[in-house]
């Protein structure tokens, strides 16, 4: 199996399915196409029909678009319980939360891009995002309430729904969004997961830098190699 990715430090899409396959121990391939280079575009184009990552290539499957790869992975390896396993209720909820998160909270996603690179200081926040903000946090608590038993998960085991939400976690985090207590501990489950950290750990040590991320934020700390942070 290969799978194409952009940036680590800031390719949220492209994180999910990695996410998935790396805690699954499904193994795969890895190339990483670099984003805004002079090159970029004719680099993906050589494996995805959209001309955009992340996209999944097993043999004569080509797929395309983070869930849709997450959803074929949970078909091709049912047994790696890549969602929930438990009931019918619990895979159901997985999975309207999975779709709720790849196509909304886009005041959240806009005004804080993902940076694993950096910590900012706290920026105005919007209605818009502040609203993004309590939606999630609902989400989080709702889930682990009705689903998380011990576990430390949204599910109570890493799943294929703490994967589509791990880049905004990063998010609240790099941007220090005020959040409630348990938002945080849930926060810290999903940041010190180990499949987490080796991918921020290869984030860290990336050659490449996009300006546009960098930029319109006051940076208080840097993580990467390198930087005097």
């Amino acid at each position: 199996m290969h799978l194409i990715i952009a940036n680590k430090l800031y390719s949220s899409w492209s994180m999910r399915p990695w996410l998935v396959m790396r805690a699954a121990g499904i193994a795969f391939e890895e190339t990483v196409v670099p984003l805004r280079q002079a090159d970029t575009k004719e680099r993906i184009r050589r494996y995805s029909p959209t001309g955009l990552v992340p996209v999944l290539i097993d043999g004569d499957a080509v797929v395309w678009e983070s869930l849709a790869i997450i959803s074929y992975l949970a078909d091709r390896f049912s047994g790696k319980g890549i969602f929930p396993a438990g009931s019918n209720a619990a895979r159901a909820h997985a999975k309207a939360i999975s779709v709720e998160m790849h196509g909304g909270f886009r005041a959240l996603r806009q005004a804080c891009p993902m940076n694993l690179g950096k910590r900012f200081a706290t920026p105005a926040i919007s209605d818009e995002v502040q609203a993004d903000v309590a939606r999630l946090e609902f989400i989080w608590r709702d889930t682990r309430q009705r689903f998380g038993g011990s576990g430390g998960y949204l599910f109570g085991d890493f799943s294929a729904a703490d994967a589509m939400y791990a880049p905004v976690v990063t998010r609240l985090d790099t941007y220090q969004l005020p959040v409630a207590d348990d938002t945080r501990t849930y926060m810290d489950t999903v940041l010190s997961d180990p499949v987490f950290l080796e991918w921020k750990h290869a984030a860290l040590h990336e050659p490449w830098t996009i300006e546009a991320y960098e930029e319109g934020h006051r940076a208080i700390e840097d993580y990467r190699a390198g930087s005097a942070g």
